[in-house]
């Protein structure tokens, strides 16, 4: 009884990214609804957003969706169908996007950012190695300050 609850649970948590698309939304043609899916798995769900369009179950996945296989029934291709959906939702919209001068920092910004880190902490390492800020004699203390601590000293002990 509890081996077959857990298979099920099992089966319904690893095919859940099959019911995102919904019946109603598959295209008769086994081909375009081939197309639609591999197509579909390219196009992040602005909701989700680590999530393809085709694992998403968000309201705006499936208009995407929709709105992706009804211009494969229009016959546009696959290019002509991702530049129709960058237009209107902008780069983002792609999970893998292109490569051009408003995306060079999504791109490479987190490996600049791990270069600038790892040249500061070798600068700390280095300065810290050096040791000469550790290693310097410590100023010798004044007159009035030898004189205020004495006076704060004594008060203490007086209070205790």
């Amino acid at each position: 009884m509890i081996r077959s609850i857990i298979m099920a649970l099992l089966v319904a948590v690893l095919t859940a990214p099959a019911f995102a698309v919904e019946p109603g939304e598959m295209l008769k043609d086994p081909a375009l609804e081939a197309r639609a899916r591999e197509l579909s798995k390219e196009i992040r769900c602005l909701v989700c957003q680590n999530q393809s369009i085709d694992d998403s179950n968000a309201g705006l996945a499936k208009d995407l969706r929709v709105i992706l296989r009804e211009r494969l029934v229009a016959g546009d291709s696959d290019s002509e169908i991702k530049t129709f959906l960058v237009e209107r939702y902008g780069d983002f919209v792609l999970l893998k996007p292109p490569v051009k001068a408003e995306t060079l920092f999504l791109w490479y910004g987190p490996f600049a950012i791990g270069v600038l880190g790892a040249i500061g902490v070798a600068v700390f390492l280095l300065r810290r190695r050096d040791g000469s800020a550790v290693n310097e004699a410590p100023v010798p203390l004044t007159d009035d300050e030898r004189k205020r601590i004495d006076v704060l000293l004594s008060e203490q002990d007086r209070k205790a």
